[in-house]
Protein backbone atom coordinates (compact mmCIF):
# COMPACT_ATOMS: atom_id res chain seq x y z
CA UNK A 1 0.00 0.00 0.00
CA UNK A 2 1.37 3.67 -0.97
CA UNK A 3 2.02 6.16 2.17
CA UNK A 4 -0.88 8.58 2.07
CA UNK A 5 -0.26 11.16 4.06
CA UNK A 6 -3.93 12.11 4.82
CA UNK A 7 -4.86 8.55 5.43
CA UNK A 8 -1.48 7.59 7.37
CA UNK A 9 -0.81 10.31 9.95
CA UNK A 10 0.05 9.71 13.40
CA UNK A 11 -1.93 11.76 15.88
CA UNK A 12 -0.53 12.63 19.22
CA UNK A 13 -1.90 11.54 22.53
CA UNK A 14 0.14 13.80 24.12
CA UNK A 15 -0.59 17.15 25.74
CA UNK A 16 0.54 19.82 22.59
CA UNK A 17 3.49 21.86 23.85
CA UNK A 18 3.37 20.69 27.26
CA UNK A 19 6.55 20.31 28.37
CA UNK A 20 6.50 16.63 30.02
CA UNK A 21 10.16 17.21 31.63
CA UNK A 22 8.73 19.40 34.02
CA UNK A 23 8.57 18.32 37.73
CA UNK A 24 5.16 16.43 37.88
CA UNK A 25 3.72 13.55 38.81
CA UNK A 26 2.82 11.02 35.65
CA UNK A 27 0.38 8.35 35.46
CA UNK A 28 1.33 5.67 32.89
CA UNK A 29 -0.07 2.97 31.24
CA UNK A 30 1.99 0.66 28.89
CA UNK A 31 0.62 -2.15 26.89
CA UNK A 32 2.23 -5.46 25.79
CA UNK A 33 2.56 -5.97 21.92
CA UNK A 34 -1.13 -7.57 20.53
CA UNK A 35 -1.92 -6.92 24.65
CA UNK A 36 -0.33 -10.78 25.03
CA UNK A 37 -0.21 -11.69 28.58
CA UNK A 38 2.97 -12.22 29.22
CA UNK A 39 3.92 -11.06 32.63
CA UNK A 40 1.75 -13.63 34.48
CA UNK A 41 -2.07 -14.13 35.74
CA UNK A 42 -4.44 -13.09 37.99
CA UNK A 43 -5.24 -15.41 40.47
CA UNK A 44 -7.25 -15.09 43.99
CA UNK A 45 -7.49 -11.37 42.81
CA UNK A 46 -3.93 -11.08 42.80
CA UNK A 47 -0.97 -10.59 40.57
CA UNK A 48 1.15 -13.62 40.09
CA UNK A 49 4.30 -12.68 37.80
CA UNK A 50 6.30 -15.04 35.51
CA UNK A 51 9.79 -14.39 34.80
CA UNK A 52 8.71 -12.16 32.59
CA UNK A 53 6.96 -10.07 34.35
CA UNK A 54 9.60 -10.05 36.75
CA UNK A 55 11.98 -8.64 34.20
CA UNK A 56 9.39 -5.99 33.61
CA UNK A 57 9.34 -5.35 37.31
CA UNK A 58 12.81 -4.77 38.06
CA UNK A 59 13.36 -2.62 34.56
CA UNK A 60 11.03 -0.62 35.95
CA UNK A 61 12.14 -0.10 39.58
CA UNK A 62 15.92 0.93 38.07
CA UNK A 63 14.41 3.56 36.56
CA UNK A 64 15.66 6.26 38.85
CA UNK A 65 18.93 4.63 39.00
CA UNK A 66 18.97 5.71 35.14
CA UNK A 67 17.09 9.10 35.64
CA UNK A 68 18.67 10.74 39.04
CA UNK A 69 15.60 13.35 38.59
CA UNK A 70 12.82 10.40 38.98
CA UNK A 71 11.04 8.72 41.39
CA UNK A 72 8.20 6.33 41.70
CA UNK A 73 5.41 6.20 43.36
CA UNK A 74 2.55 2.88 43.20
CA UNK A 75 2.91 0.51 40.10
CA UNK A 76 1.18 -2.25 39.13
CA UNK A 77 2.62 -5.20 36.71
CA UNK A 78 -0.67 -7.26 35.06
CA UNK A 79 -1.20 -9.76 33.21
CA UNK A 80 -0.61 -7.54 29.89
CA UNK A 81 0.10 -4.02 30.74
CA UNK A 82 1.38 -1.56 33.58
CA UNK A 83 0.39 1.40 35.33
CA UNK A 84 2.54 3.23 37.35
CA UNK A 85 3.02 6.50 38.67
CA UNK A 86 6.64 8.27 37.48
CA UNK A 87 7.63 11.49 39.11
CA UNK A 88 10.07 14.11 37.96
CA UNK A 89 11.41 15.81 41.12
CA UNK A 90 13.47 18.19 39.51
CA UNK A 91 14.36 19.14 35.60
CA UNK A 92 17.59 18.02 34.24
CA UNK A 93 19.84 21.44 34.10
CA UNK A 94 21.98 22.74 31.08
CA UNK A 95 25.15 22.11 30.64
CA UNK A 96 27.86 24.73 29.65
CA UNK A 97 25.41 27.31 29.28
CA UNK A 98 23.26 25.37 26.53
CA UNK A 99 19.85 25.49 26.86
CA UNK A 100 18.38 22.27 26.80
CA UNK A 101 15.46 21.87 24.84
CA UNK A 102 11.72 21.11 26.92
CA UNK A 103 9.73 19.85 24.02
CA UNK A 104 9.96 16.25 22.74
CA UNK A 105 10.14 15.78 19.34
CA UNK A 106 10.99 12.86 16.73
CA UNK A 107 14.33 12.00 16.87
CA UNK A 108 15.06 14.92 19.41
CA UNK A 109 14.70 12.54 22.98
CA UNK A 110 14.55 15.56 26.02
CA UNK A 111 16.84 13.72 28.59
CA UNK A 112 14.68 12.79 31.79
CA UNK A 113 11.56 13.64 30.30
CA UNK A 114 8.29 11.24 30.87
CA UNK A 115 8.52 10.18 26.96
CA UNK A 116 12.32 9.15 27.27
CA UNK A 117 11.70 7.73 30.67
CA UNK A 118 9.09 5.21 28.64
CA UNK A 119 11.44 4.28 26.21
CA UNK A 120 14.33 3.46 28.01
CA UNK A 121 12.34 1.48 30.15
CA UNK A 122 10.36 -0.43 27.15
CA UNK A 123 13.95 -0.89 25.65
CA UNK A 124 15.43 -2.57 28.55
CA UNK A 125 12.44 -4.61 29.24
CA UNK A 126 12.08 -6.05 25.96
CA UNK A 127 16.19 -6.76 25.55
CA UNK A 128 16.20 -8.40 28.46
CA UNK A 129 12.94 -10.38 27.84
CA UNK A 130 14.36 -11.43 24.34
CA UNK A 131 17.23 -12.35 25.61
CA UNK A 132 15.90 -14.59 28.22
CA UNK A 133 13.56 -16.74 25.82
CA UNK A 134 16.16 -15.94 22.86
CA UNK A 135 14.20 -14.82 20.52
CA UNK A 136 16.16 -11.32 19.56
CA UNK A 137 14.08 -8.59 18.00
CA UNK A 138 10.50 -9.67 19.09
CA UNK A 139 7.95 -6.88 19.97
CA UNK A 140 7.20 -6.87 23.70
CA UNK A 141 5.33 -3.19 23.82
CA UNK A 142 2.77 -1.67 22.22
CA UNK A 143 4.17 1.41 20.32
CA UNK A 144 2.41 3.98 22.57
CA UNK A 145 1.80 4.25 25.84
CA UNK A 146 -0.72 6.35 27.37
CA UNK A 147 0.41 9.31 30.37
CA UNK A 148 -1.94 11.26 31.99
CA UNK A 149 -0.47 13.94 34.31
CA UNK A 150 -1.49 14.12 38.01
CA UNK A 151 -3.48 17.35 39.01
CA UNK A 152 -3.94 17.31 42.22
CA UNK A 153 -4.54 15.50 45.25
CA UNK A 154 -7.71 14.00 44.42
CA UNK A 155 -6.69 13.33 41.05
CA UNK A 156 -3.82 11.11 42.54
CA UNK A 157 -6.02 9.47 45.14
CA UNK A 158 -8.06 8.33 42.56
CA UNK A 159 -4.92 7.21 40.24
CA UNK A 160 -3.86 5.30 43.12
CA UNK A 161 -6.77 3.54 44.04
CA UNK A 162 -7.18 2.35 40.62
CA UNK A 163 -4.07 1.10 40.20
CA UNK A 164 -4.59 -0.79 43.99
CA UNK A 165 -8.02 -2.20 42.82
CA UNK A 166 -6.69 -3.25 39.31
CA UNK A 167 -5.93 -7.24 39.79
CA UNK A 168 -9.22 -7.35 41.80
CA UNK A 169 -11.00 -5.47 38.41
CA UNK A 170 -8.95 -7.36 36.12
CA UNK A 171 -11.86 -9.08 34.63
CA UNK A 172 -13.92 -5.81 33.54
CA UNK A 173 -10.61 -4.05 32.36
CA UNK A 174 -10.49 -3.35 28.95
CA UNK A 175 -7.02 -5.03 28.76
CA UNK A 176 -8.82 -8.68 29.59
CA UNK A 177 -8.90 -11.29 27.28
Amino acid sequence: MKYDPMQHHRRSIRLWKYDYSRPDAYFITICTHKHQCLFGEIKNQQMILNEYGEIAQRCWLEIPQHFTNVSLDLFIIMPNHIHGIIIIDNPIRARHAVPLQNIEQFGKPVPGSIPTVVRSFKSATTKRINKYQNTPGNPVWQRNYYEHVIRNEKDLHNICEYISNNPQNWETDENYL
